[in-house]
């Protein structure tokens, strides 16, 4: 006969199994995608824009994306960004800007990608966040913090991801992808990732 302990410490470990089993903890590297087949960029905050009307300097501006998401552009003032990309915002302003000037050419500009970061905590010399300019995988962003402190759990490295709601996790063990063994797990970093390194 099981007694009560038993049952509860069987409960525990089932609901653990299945907290996992949702977390994604474990999951195998994403597949990674062309470079020419990535989405657009997508415009957020606090993303500093530049927004250039041909022929009309003064309506050309250096704008940041400001915590309601929105930018300041003469004659149109407030315009939602956060959310849209470049091309969706360009189409935005012309219309706008067609009742004041004739066929305008609007061009925008993303001048700093502020709100597109990886955060990188734990067994490094800094922990922090990293502006995404470029590519960047898991070793890149772990030096770009100054490395592995003195006590970092190199084999229990994590990527933590949202992808459609839920929290999905990689691991990546430092010693078996420089010896080899695993060279996918050195993911490519999407905006919005944490690398965490257990000390």
């Amino acid at each position: 006969m099981i007694r009560v302990d038993q049952m509860t410490r069987f409960a525990l470990v089932a609901l653990a199994a299945l907290v996992v089993g949702c977390t994604g903890v474990g999951q195998p590297p994403p597949p990674e995608t062309e470079v020419g087949a990535r989405e657009e960029y997508v415009i957020g905050i606090p993303d500093v824009l530049r927004i250039v009307v041909w022929r009309n300097d003064e309506l050309s501006v250096l704008v940041p994306v400001r915590r309601d998401g929105k930018i300041s552009v003469p004659l149109v003032d407030d315009v939602q960004a956060a959310g849209l990309t470049p091309h969706e915002l360009k189409e935005v302003l012309t219309e706008a800007l067609a009742e004041y000037v004739t066929a305008p050419d609007v061009t925008v500009i993303v001048q700093e990608t502020n709100s597109h970061t990886v955060t990188v905590v734990g067994g490094v010399l800094r922990s922090g966040q990293i502006p995404l300019t470029r590519d960047m995988r898991v070793i890149e962003a772990i030096a770009t913090m100054g490395g592995f402190s003195a006590w970092a759990k190199k084999d229990r490295i994590k990527v933590i991801r949202n992808v459609d709601g839920k929290t999905v996790e990689y691991g990546f063990n430092y010693g078996a992808y420089t010896s080899g063994k695993s060279p996918e797990s050195n993911l490519l970093l999407m905006p919005g990732d944490t690398v965490v390194v257990p000390d």
